[in-house]
């Protein structure tokens, strides 16, 4: 125990000396070239196919391979409907009865979503978990640290957490800690560069190395730029229409498809040292990024890809979960097959 705290630490002061705070980001709209237009699936090089463009490597980091428990944290004012749909998604990437299929739910399923994200491994061969399970919740309605916080206040929000007198979240080793933020809530740069970001703890501000991400609800400040396609930007011509949110909610519908980006990139490179494009840690293309803005099958540029409608509502989605919801997830980079891929893949 002492060693691994030890390896932990060393690690923690090689990246902090080479990365930014949390310098993993994203955001869903489609690219623009440098004249400001939509650039096409020909100009971009995150489209389905893209294997040429695309030099993924392995820097020797662990990914998490242990049984992985998602603790969120909800910082601001949380209706419970809300949380109930971001409930729903965190429970279905491994539903009960998924070790032997998708848990009884249809395909394409959120299960076999994630099955993509499991193809990545470390130096010992190990795979990153196929149990992902919703761990204990913490709840800030009232904003402890305010309405406004920095890349790192998440951190220290993660510390209120993890410290708090009353039903503290554990301190877990196979822990990752999601935390939420409700739209009155304005973080470094959401909106301008980002949606959503993941990254490690720091011994110094929360006294142990834990992974986790933030993502923020973009209803009320930018829902074109974090929930497309459920908004679509004005610099996208032609009368594209927004596509409509399978759970009723352009805010936290949009949420999930950042959620599971920033999941699937945690769990494939934890600490900034294990599965990424690129030369330098500081800025990685991650498994996720490579996908930006990809749905479906044919996606790329301005166009999300084949999406799947919901008979009833009309809404657009490409995945399935528990107690009969539906999602919109963007598609993860597949190492085997060297391109985008999804569950709902017309050649699946």
């Amino acid at each position: 125990m002492a060693m691994a705290m030890h390896w932990f630490s060393l690690c923690c002061f090689v990246l902090l000396s080479l990365a930014p705070l949390a310098a993993v980001a994203w955001r869903p709209w489609p690219p623009r070239n440098g004249s400001g237009e939509v650039e096409g699936i020909g100009a971009s090089k995150k489209f389905e196919g893209s294997s040429d463009f695309v030099k993924l490597q392995y820097h020797m980091g662990p990914v998490l391979a242990a049984d992985i428990t998602v603790h969120p944290i909800w910082y601001g004012r949380w209706p419970a409907e809300q949380k109930r749909t971001i409930r729903a998604f965190l429970r279905s990437l491994s539903p009960p009865g998924s070790g032997s299929g998708d848990g009884g739910i249809p395909s394409p399923s959120v299960a076999a979503w994630w099955r993509t994200v499991r193809l990545y491994t470390d130096q010992t061969s190990a795979n990153v978990s196929g149990v992902v399970r919703l761990g204990r919740e913490k709840g800030d309605a009232r904003a402890s640290r305010g309405g406004r916080l920095t890349r790192l206040d998440i951190q220290s929000v993660v510390r209120d957490a993890v410290t708090a007198r009353t039903r503290p979240l554990p301190v877990d080793s196979s822990g990752v800690y999601l935390v939420l933020t409700s739209p009155e809530v304005v973080v470094e740069n959401f909106c301008g560069q980002v949606c959503g970001f993941h990254y490690f703890t720091f011994p110094s501000v929360v006294g142990y190395t834990l992974p986790y991400a933030w993502v923020g609800n973009s209803a009320a400040r930018c829902p074109e730029v974090c929930a497309y396609p459920f908004a679509i930007p004005s610099y996208v011509g032609g009368g594209r229409r927004a596509e409509a949110p399978p759970n009723g909610d352009v805010g936290v519908d949009g949420m999930v498809s950042v959620i599971a980006h920033e999941l699937a990139e945690l769990a494939s490179n934890p600490l900034a040292n294990a599965w990424y494009a690129g030369e330098d840690p500081s800025f990685p293309t991650e498994i996720a990024d490579l996908c930006e803005g990809i749905y479906g099958t044919g996606g790329g540029g301005a166009y999300t890809g084949q999406l799947l409608t919901d008979g009833r509502s009309g809404a657009s989605y490409n995945v399935n979960g528990v107690g009969g919801r539906k999602f919109l997830v963007q598609w993860v980079w597949n190492p085997i097959l060297s391109y985008c891929s999804g569950p709902n893949a017309l050649d699946q």
